[in-house]
């Protein structure tokens, strides 16, 4: 898969109910940037980090690409075109950096049904998940004309897109827990995941049992999405 896929990463989101941006907070150690890239690294050798304009890391891992939102623009849609004007591929995956459970099993599931379609998305009963979705390049200009047109809604572009939706029970062959669509958005979240990296650690600070199985047994709503989609 190395050589027809490169890797989004959506890193501007700015983590307020966290205090730091995203892509710089900790989770056993690393930074949810640095744990999204690695997870990635063994699918693809085209690893791009989309920003938003202005934003320092402080700390960017090694053998990855930067790309900033889409001038004039901004937003999670302006930084998708970006990064897809970016990618070396034909396909790009898009992962938002703050999922810390990222299934390569899944992946490449999604990436089987690839042909014939310009963008593979997961489908659960609350919603979309399209910052954990494949996109071809094709999608740039309805991308660009959303933008234009002043909508930034991320799923703004699908019409007239051959758009391939995957069902949850699909999705649950393959990943029965969904744990690699959970994000984290504020503090219960990062306890939550904090107390699945590190079990045991510092149980009194993490997440009661019930959020534990949430994320564990069955998340009906695995994780809200970071950004206005």
């Amino acid at each position: 898969m190395q050589g027809d896929l490169s890797a989004v990463i959506l890193a501007g989101g700015r983590g307020e109910r966290l205090g730091a941006d995203k892509a710089d907070i900790l989770l056993g150690g690393r930074t949810l940037l640095s744990r999204t890239v690695d997870a990635l690294r063994p699918l693809t050798d085209d690893l791009v980090v989309v920003l938003r304009t202005g934003q320092r890391l402080a700390h960017t891992p090694p053998g990855v690409r930067r790309a900033e939102d889409l001038a004039p623009y901004e937003g999670v849609l302006a930084g998708v075109a970006a990064g897809l004007q970016a990618c070396r591929s034909e396909w790009a995956l898009v992962v938002a950096c703050d999922m810390p459970f990222l299934s390569q099993r899944l992946i490449h599931y999604l990436c089987e049904l690839r042909d014939g379609n310009d963008v593979v998305v997961p489908r659960l009963p609350a919603g979309l998940e399209p910052l954990h979705a494949l996109y071809h390049r094709n999608c740039l200009p309805a991308m660009l004309a959303s933008l234009q047109a002043g909508k930034r809604r991320l799923v703004s572009f699908y019409s007239g897109l051959r758009v391939r939706y995957v069902e949850e029970p699909a999705l649950r062959r393959v990943d029965p827990e969904l744990r690699s669509l959970f994000n984290i958005n504020t503090p219960d979240d990062l306890a939550l995941a904090a107390a699945v990296v590190e079990p045991g650690a510092h149980a009194t600070d993490r997440a009661p049992q019930p959020a534990l199985e949430a994320l564990g047994a069955d998340p009906a709503t695995p994780g809200s999405m970071p950004f206005d989609l």
